[in-house]
């Protein structure tokens, strides 16, 4: 995403000052934002703070006459407790206005998950807000929906796709990146992130983070509508219940209104963070009393259930899972995924495929050079989505070998959470189409998708992408970008015309498709998902997507992303360049992601001087023009440093 701030529309602006007047009126405090390059304030959310959130929420459900269940988590996916108001559960349909059911769009959630579908659509809320937000941007699931559609914004027709178009399908509970909730005689354990979302992110209102002294320390989700969508018309004001009933939760633990989505704008157009106010909600001088009748199920996969809410975890501390560090990465201090004990879970590693030496497989000092580089670009670029204006760019920086093994991950301070999973989506995703054997891969998919009336069989998307870009696509070695990817994957090629029907990647036709039934992205993933949702054993099924692929490649283990910011690195020995891994990157907007990845990959190859670097140029799948419209390799923004006035960034590399 880039920023601007300068041009923005007649309704925006009225949701943007209606919503932080109603803030205002209820004498929110406007909290100091803290500097860029320090590591948020040690804060988390105690278990009275927990109930002080179901408490507001429940509260105003019983006002409104609603049976809600409300889920709390903390800033790094932990589930500290679920709620059903009245002890009765929703019964849930995803829905995102197709008139007939085709991937999840029209499922009825219950079908699968029958005794608690609606706590996973709580679960898959709050994980939203809490994982979307950050010390620099408070997003919410309102704020999801804008940016996943098929145009930007919804209804404004001829417009490309959503910025972060298919982030719905990252956090799935099939990433062999995400820890899995576990119960160990009794005791939940552990209490690492990022866990998993049981739906992935969502985009139906009603998620809002937390936040304690202007630091996001979880979120809230709530369902009681039974309808998991989202909001298909942004021209109008909406009166959600699950968002006034989830707003409340907020009430004691609201974001800085500085920071809220109405204050960024992305490419002119103002965010949304919700179309309710405080001043529609009950506001309590204390604590409200607990309506009569609450119940706190058992989420099998998520968490054991009772009265006695969880502690959240500080963010930055071996507990939460994310670690600060300040050797690995010389001067650049990150943040690492990290175990109980602090130990690096991705240390910069040696590739498996290809080895190391000879074969031309990426080394750990390489690793360590490449992630150290992007990190120093993120640190002197602009960020695009945080405030205040003058932040560094926030990201998480992954590297994988050519099986999509993990080679290194590290993080800025602050960058959300959401990005972790992402950065290796990409990552992936890049590598997965840049493989000379992809389309034996992908015809290799068991054909014998868990609901077959559903979801489209992988095999089909290698036959209409070859019939689409090339004859011999996906096994002539071409080297696409994730932002390639993402051009084919869109339901109007070229993006945002709809005169010229959908892309190879999408569903067959626009009729087809919809946030929850996007075609490729979806269908990869799907018997996993499904296996999931319908499982009695959440714990027990397999750790990693893609269970389906006759192969033991790793390139698809936590899904693959559409959106800008993966791209392909290759090794060049006598003048043949081969691939050998991917870099992702996710954040701070997907130019800056993209920038990121391209300059410090570039870097990286210029300082060592080992021969790996960017795919060349006549590799490259903006060497390819598909109907006639040239693909995208990568989109660097025009000025994007803080103390630099360098433009065109990315050219000649």
């Amino acid at each position: 995403m880039s920023s601007s701030s300068s041009v923005f529309s007649s309704h925006g602006l009225l949701v943007r000052v209606s919503f932080a007047l109603a803030l205002i009126g209820f004498g929110l405090t406007c909290v100091p934002l803290p500097a860029s390059a320090a590591l948020p304030a040690a804060v988390s959310l105690s278990t009275s703070d927990v109930n002080t959130v179901l408490a507001y929420a429940a509260n105003e459900a019983t006002r409104r006459g609603a049976n809600a269940t409300i889920a709390v988590v903390d800033r790094v996916g932990n589930v500290l407790s679920v709620m059903r108001t009245s002890g009765q559960t929703v019964p849930v349909k995803i829905g995102g206005g197709l008139t007939t059911s085709t991937g999840l769009d029209g499922l009825a959630l219950d079908g699968l998950a029958t005794t608690d579908a609606d706590a996973l659509a709580a679960i898959a809320k709050a994980v939203t807000g809490a994982y979307l937000s950050s010390s620099g941007n408070a997003f919410s699931t309102r704020t999801a929906s804008q940016i996943v559609q098929k145009y930007f914004n919804p209804q404004e027709t001829n417009q490309p796709g959503g910025p972060l178009f298919g982030v719905q399908f990252s956090q799935l509970p099939c990433s062999d990146l995400s820890v899995r909730f576990a119960s160990a005689s009794g005791t939940v354990d552990p209490t690492l992130g990022p866990k998993r979302s049981p739906l992935g992110l969502s985009a139906d209102p009603g998620g809002f983070p937390l936040y304690k002294s202007g630091v996001v320390v979880g979120g809230v989700g709530v369902i009681s509508d039974g309808a998991y969508n989202l909001d298909a018309n942004i021209l109008n004001v909406d009166a959600s219940v699950d968002e006034l009933i989830a707003l409340a939760g907020t009430y004691k633990f609201q974001a800085p209104t500085a920071i809220m989505a109405q204050a960024i704008s992305v490419n002119g157009r103002f965010l949304r963070f919700s179309d309710v106010g405080y001043s529609s909600i009950a506001h309590p001088n204390s604590t409200p009393a607990l309506p009569r009748g609450v119940t706190y199920p058992a989420v099998d996969g998520y968490t054991a259930g009772g009265s006695t809410a969880i502690a959240g975890q500080i963010y930055g501390v071996a507990a939460s899972g994310y670690t600060s560090n300040s050797s690995t990465f010389g001067t650049e201090v990150a943040i690492l995924t990290s175990d109980s004990s602090g130990t690096n879970r991705y240390p910069p590693t040696d590739s498996t495929t290809p080895t190391t030496g000879s074969n031309g497989g990426l080394t750990a000092a390489e690793v360590t050079r490449i992630i150290t580089e992007a990190i120093k670009v993120a640190k002197s670029a602009r960020a695009q989505i945080r405030k205040p204006v003058g932040s560094f760019a926030q990201v998480t920086v992954s590297v994988v070998d050519k099986d999509g093994n993990i080679l290194g991950i590290a993080r800025t301070v602050d960058a959300p959470v959401f990005g972790t999973d992402v950065s290796l989506q990409k990552a992936r995703g890049a590598l997965l189409f840049s493989r000379p054997d992809a389309a034996t891969i992908l015809n290799t998919v068991q054909t014998s998708q868990a609901v077959p009336t559903l979801f489209a069989e992988v095999p089909t998307y290698v036959t209409r992408f070859r019939g689409f870009v090339q004859s011999n696509a996906l096994s002539n070695g071409v080297a696409y970008s994730t932002r390639a990817v993402g051009n084919l994957a869109r339901p109007f090629y070229p993006d945002g015309s709809p005169a010229g029907g959908t892309g190879p990647l999408s569903a067959t036709s626009l009729a087809k498709w919809s946030p929850f039934a996007d075609g490729f992205q979806l269908d990869l993933i799907a018997n996993d998902l499904v296996t999931h949702l319908s499982t009695a054993s959440r714990g027990t099924e397999g750790d990693k997507c893609g269970s389906t692929l006759a192969t033991t490649t790793s390139v698809v283990a936590n899904g693959i992303q559409i959106f800008a910011g993966g791209e392909p690195i290759y090794r060049t020995i006598s003048g043949v360049s081969t691939l050998i891994g991917a870099i992702g990157i996710s954040g701070d907007g997907i130019d800056q992601d993209d920038m990121i990845g391209f300059l410090g990959l570039a870097k990286a190859s210029t300082a060592l001087g080992t021969g790996f670097g960017h795919a060349p140029a006549a590799k490259r799948a903006d060497t390819l023009s598909p109907s006639g419209v040239r693909l995208r390799y990568v989109n660097c923004p025009f000025q994007p440093f803080l103390s630099s006035s360098t433009q065109d960034a990315c050219t000649g590399l």
